[in-house]
């Protein structure tokens, strides 16, 4: 691939992830890239949105005259609430998703395998962060996980790898990757392509990818409403 097609900005890849989500799911958002999802949830969708810190009904980034110092998400960004928020202790959120009571979870990643395994907590340098957070109690207690992040990293490695060699947060936990390229289902241990980016074939797509990737059934070009 010679010259890259330029791929998805942020708000384009959340507002791709948040079309997929049902009707009436509650969601919680991993730090980084997924909180941008709540700025695009569709109009007139009733998708409930949670925050380990001790929330449940977000809304919208905070605007610059919304922003209120105590009313922060777990990656401490100002938030908005929606009608009929809930605040409550930080053990009973985490009960929730102990509880299986979170039916998605969206988060970031520094590597997915082709099996599903995801590392998003540590690249293990000695300024990693020190600890894993709730990334593992959510892997491990939400119906179902997606990824959401940037098809390379700043040093053009692959995060779509055939294995992780970063500390692994779950094995075999995600089902679907948003990434700036592509929308890829994992699928018995192979990437499989949904959406491609225009301007990009699927060859292109493997010279970027750490493991085999092949076209889905109905593979079709990504679109995004927003800039």
């Amino acid at each position: 691939m010679t010259a890259p097609p330029k791929g998805f900005s942020a708000a384009q890849m959340a507002w791709r992830a948040a079309r997929d989500i049902p009707e009436g799911a509650y969601v919680n958002l991993g730090i980084g890239l997924p909180e941008l999802v709540a700025d695009h949830v569709p109009h007139g969708r009733e998708i409930v949105l949670h925050s380990e810190n001790g929330l449940l009904g977000v809304g919208p980034t905070a605007g610059p005259d919304e922003q209120d110092e105590e009313l922060i998400n777990a990656g401490k960004k100002s938030v908005t609430l929606r009608a009929g928020a809930a605040l409550f202790h930080h053990a009973d959120s985490f009960a929730m998703i102990r509880g299986g009571h979170i039916d998605l979870c969206v988060l970031g990643a520094f590597q997915v395998a082709a099996n599903g395994d995801l590392a998003n907590w540590s690249t293990g340098t000695a300024d990693a962060i020190p600890a894993i957070g709730g990334a593992m109690d959510l892997v491990a207690g939400a119906k179902r996980v997606v990824v959401l992040t940037k098809h390379v990293a700043k040093d053009g490695a692959p995060k779509l790898v055939d294995a992780c060699h970063y500390p692994l947060t779950g094995q075999g936990v995600v089902s679907r990757i948003y990434t700036d390229l592509a929308v890829i289902d994992v699928a018995q241990g192979t990437f499989v392509v949904h959406e491609l980016l225009e301007g990009l074939s699927l060859d292109d797509l493997a010279t970027c990818t750490g493991a085999p990737v092949k076209a889905g059934q109905k593979m079709r070009r990504m679109i995004a409403e927003v800039s």
